[in-house]
C-alpha cells in the first residue's frame, strides 16, 4: 500500500512503510519539509532551494506540475559490506516543479531523505544550496567541529582532514565560527536520536553545517569551486586552494544531486541504519570478484618497531621481507608500505626510494600469497594518475592508499570517483585517506574498500588524554560517522593503557582503554579493509589475540546490534557463514551486561570463545582472560567490562 495523500493543492504528506516516520512537504513561496516520528516532531518547517548562477532560485515561488508516488518493497545485494543483501523498503514522492527541476523526497522507517534533480539538458552554474534545518526545541547536539583553519574565516576551514572528537551542547550553545562536518546527532529527548549526513555526494561539493544565530537551527554551507590549486602542504603533495569561483559547482544537466538524509531511532536503530548504502548509486563495476577485502599488516603506526631480527628495521627491503612472513604465518591478506617507499618526499611516485627493491617485495608477496598496498599522497596520485595504476598494477601491486585529501570541494569529490574509475579498470583497490565521509561512493565504487574520515587510533601516538578521550569518542563513533560508511580506524594495539598509565609515545604507541577492547572493535567498527596496525613482534608476543584477530572477517553475512547507548556502550554481532562474532566497548565507567542472545538464533550446544577483560585491567588494561564454553541461545550472556573496556566473543556452531 503507498502511504501518501495529499492534504492540500501543493501539500503533501509522507509517510514510512510502517507509519512511524511522517514528513510533510509544502509547496509555498518557499518549498519547506517537516518530520516527526512516532508523534514527536524532530524538524519544524525547515526550507530548501538552490540558486543558479543566472537568476533562478528553485524553491522559491514551488508549483508543481505533477506529483508521483512510489511503495518500494525490495532486496538489494549488498556486497562487501557488514551484511550480504539489505531491505529496502520506502515510499517515495517525485515532484515535478513549474521552471524545470524536480524533488525527490522518501521515506524510510528509520530515515527521511531529499534530493533536487534538474531534468534539463544544459549546463548550469549552482551558487548557493540553501539548507535550514529548524528544531522544535533547543536539542542536544554532538558535532564534530572542523578543527583546522580560522575562527569565523569559513574559507580557511575548507581545508581540512575531517578528523576532531565530538562537542556536545545545545543547539544554541554551538559555536557560530565554527563549521562542522557531517554526520552529526541531534538528542530529540524521549528516547528518539536524529543524525544528519548526504549520501550519493556526486560531483558536487560536500556539505557542511554550523549555528549562525545561537537559536535552535542549523544552516547548511559548501566550498566554493576552485579556480587555482598549486602544490603545497605536508611533504609539498597536498593541493592548495589558491583562487575559487563565486559559485560552488558547474552542472551538466540532467543529474541527480546528493541525498539530504535525517536518520531518526533509538540509539539502536540509528546505529543499525542503512540508509546511506541504500540511497547511492549502484556499482559502476558489473564483476566485483576481483575486489578482495581483509586484513592488512601495516608498518606506519608501530614506527617499523621490530626487535630479534637481524637487521635494521626501517623504511627498508628487509624489514617489508619481515610483514610478509608475518602476513602469511598469520593469514593475512595485505602489507601496506606507508610514507617513504618513493623517493623525495613521495613528490613523483614513478621514482622508488634506493632503500626499497619493491620488484623483489612484490615477488617475495605473491610466493607467500600476500598482496601489496601502496601509500599514495593525493597530489602525487592525482598528478600521473592513469600511468601510475598502470603502471604498478601491471608489476603486481594491488591497490593504493591515497592521502591528505583534506578537502571536499567539486573537485576533489570529482577526483575521488574518478580515481576509482581508474583504479578500478587496472584492478586496484583504494583506502582513501584524510578524506571526507564515504557518502555512497563505496557502492557506486566498491573497490574503494575504506576511508579515513575519523579520529582513529593514530592519534594515540601524540594526543594526550586531556587532548584527546578516545574511549569516549570510541563509544560514539558508531552512532554518527559510522552512519555514513566504512571507517578505517586502524584499531589492534597489544600495547593497552588505563587512564593512569596511558601516555603519548609516538615511536612506540599505546591505545587508550583494555586489550579486549581493542579485540572488540574488529566487530564495532565497519572496516572491509582493516588495520592490525601494531608491530609484527607486538603481536608474535601475543599469539593467543593475533589468533584471534587474524580469524575475524572483514565483510560480513548478517549485523545485528545487540545492546547500544550512544556515548555509553555497544554490542554489535556480525555473521560470516555460520560464525558470529561479538564485539562489545564501554566509556570509563566500568559496567555489567546482560545479553540477549536469541536474535542470532544459535544452535543448541554452540561453542564460545570469549576474551574478556581481566579482574585487574582497571590497573593494567593488557590483563584479559580467554574462556571457551558450550552455549545455548536461551541463555543470556553476561560479560563485566572494566574501565575503558570491551569483550569480544565466537560462537560456532557444533
Amino acid at each position: 500500500m503507498i502511504c501518501l495523500q495529499a492534504f492540500g493543492n501543493d501539500n503533501f504528506e509522507l509517510t514510512s512503510p510502517s507509519g512511524s516516520i511522517r514528513a510533510a512537504v509544502k509547496c509555498d513561496s518557499t518549498l519547506t519539509w517537516s518530520v516527526e516520528t512516532n508523534g514527536i516532531e524532530i524538524l519544524t518547517e525547515s526550507p530548501v532551494s538552490m540558486t543558479l548562477v543566472d537568476g533562478r532560485k528553485w524553491g522559491h515561488d514551488a508549483k508543481v506540475k505533477k506529483a508521483h508516488k512510489e511503495s518500494i518493497s525490495r532486496t538489494i545485494d549488498s556486497p562487501l559490506t557488514y551484511t550480504s543483501e539489505m531491505e529496502d523498503n520506502y515510499n517515495g514522492l517525485l515532484l515535478e516543479m513549474k521552471g524545470d527541476w524536480n524533488i525527490e523526497f522518501r521515506a524510510y522507517d528509520d530515515a527521511v531523505a531529499y534530493r533536487f534533480i534538474s531534468p534539463g539538458n544544459k549546463p548550469f552554474q549552482i551558487k548557493e544550496e540553501l539548507i535550514e534545518l529548524n528544531f522544535p526545541e533547543n536539542f542536544t547536539a554532538t558535532v564534530p567541529y572542523v578543527r583546522t583553519g580560522t575562527d569565523g574565516d569559513f574559507q580557511s576551514q575548507f581545508f581540512n582532514s575531517f578528523e576532531n572528537y565530538y562537542t556536545t551542547a545545545s543547539l544554541s550553545g554551538l559555536n557560530p565560527n565554527r563549521l562542522a562536518f557531517l554526520p552529526l546527532a541531534i538528542d530529540a529527548g524521549d528516547g528518539i536520536k536524529a543524525v544528519f549526513t548526504e549520501t550519493d555526494l556526486r560531483d558536487y561539493p560536500g556539505l557542511y553545517l554550523y549555528n549562525p544565530t545561537g537559536t535552535n537551527q542549523l544552516k547548511g554551507m559548501h566550498a566554493p569551486l576552485p579556480t587555482k590549486v598549486e602544490d603545497g602542504g605536508y611533504n609539498n603533495i597536498q593541493g592548495i586552494v589558491k583562487e575559487t569561483a563565486p559559485y560552488i559547482a558547474d552542472v551538466d544537466s540532467p543529474r541527480e544531486f546528493p541525498w539530504r538524509v535525517l536518520v531518526l531511532g533509538t540509539d539502536k536503530d540509528i546505529a543499525s541504519t542503512n540508509v546511506s548504502y541504500l540511497l547511492a548509486k549502484p556499482s559502476d563495476i558489473t564483476d566485483i570478484s576481483w575486489i578482495k577485502p581483509g586484513k592488512v599488516a601495516w608498518d606506519w603506526w608501530n614506527h617499523w618497531n621490530l626487535t630479534g631480527v637481524d637487521f635494521v628495521a626501517g623504511v627498508n627491503t628487509a624489514t617489508y621481507m619481515h610483514y610478509i612472513d608475518f602476513a602469511d604465518r598469520n593469514g593475512i591478506e595485505y602489507v601496506i608500505l606507508d610514507d617513504g617507499w618513493a623517493a623525495d618526499n613521495g613528490e613523483d611516485l614513478m621514482k622508488i626510494n634506493p632503500e626499497i627493491d619493491l620488484p623483489a617485495i612484490i615477488a617475495h608477496a605473491r610466493e607467500k600469497g600476500v598482496d601489496i598496498i601502496l601509500w599514495a599522497g593525493f597530489r602525487a596520485f592525482e598528478r600521473d594518475l592513469e600511468n601510475i595504476c598502470r603502471h604498478y598494477s601491471e608489476m603486481g601491486v594491488k591497490g593504493f592508499k591515497v592521502d591528505f585529501e583534506d578537502r571536499d570541494d567539486q573537485l576533489m569529490v570529482s577526483f575521488n570517483h574518478r580515481a576509482a574509475e581508474v583504479a578500478a579498470k587496472n584492478h586496484l583497490v583504494l583506502d582513501l585517506h584524510g578524506a571526507y565521509k564515504p557518502a555512497g561512493l563505496n557502492r557506486t565504487w566498491p573497490n574503494v574498500l575504506n576511508f579515513e574520515g575519523v579520529n582513529g587510533l593514530e592519534n594515540a601516538k601524540w594526543s594526550s588524554l586531556d587532548q584527546f578521550d578516545m574511549v569516549t569518542y570510541d563509544v560514539l563513533i558508531p552512532f554518527i560517522r559510522q552512519v555514513a560508511g566504512p571507517m578505517d580506524y586502524t584499531q589492534g594495539a597489544m600495547n593497552n593503557g588505563t587512564r593512569d598509565t596511558y601516555r603519548p609515545v609516538n615511536t612506540n604507541p599505546m591505545s587508550q582503554g583494555t586489550r579486549c577492547r581493542q579485540l572488540a572493535l574488529y566487530m564495532v567498527l565497519n572496516s572491509p579493509l582493516n588495520m592490525m596496525c601494531d608491530s609484527p613482534s607486538h603481536y608474535e608476543r601475543e599469539q593467543e589475540c593475533t589468533d584471534f584477530i587474524a580469524s575475524i572477517p572483514t565483510v560480513w553475512d548478517e549485523t545485528v546490534v545487540l545492546d547500544a547507548k550512544m556515548g555509553n556502550h555497544i554490542v554489535t554481532a556480525r555473521r560470516k557463514g555460520s560464525d558470529w562474532y561479538i564485539g562489545g566497548i564501554n566509556g570509563w565507567t566500568p559496567i555489567s551486561l546482560k545479553l540477549d542472545l536469541s536474535p542470532l538464533n544459535l544452535k543448541p550446544g554452540s561453542e564460545i570463545v570469549l576474551f574478556s577483560d581481566g579482574v585487574n585491567a582497571h590497573r593494567n588494561a593488557n590483563d584479559y582472560r580467554r574462556t571457551e564454553v558450550s552455549f545455548d541461545s536461551a541463555e543470556p550472556l553476561f560479560v563485566n567490562l572494566s574501565e575503558g573496556g570491551g569483550f569480544a566473543a565466537k560462537i560456532s556452531a557444533k
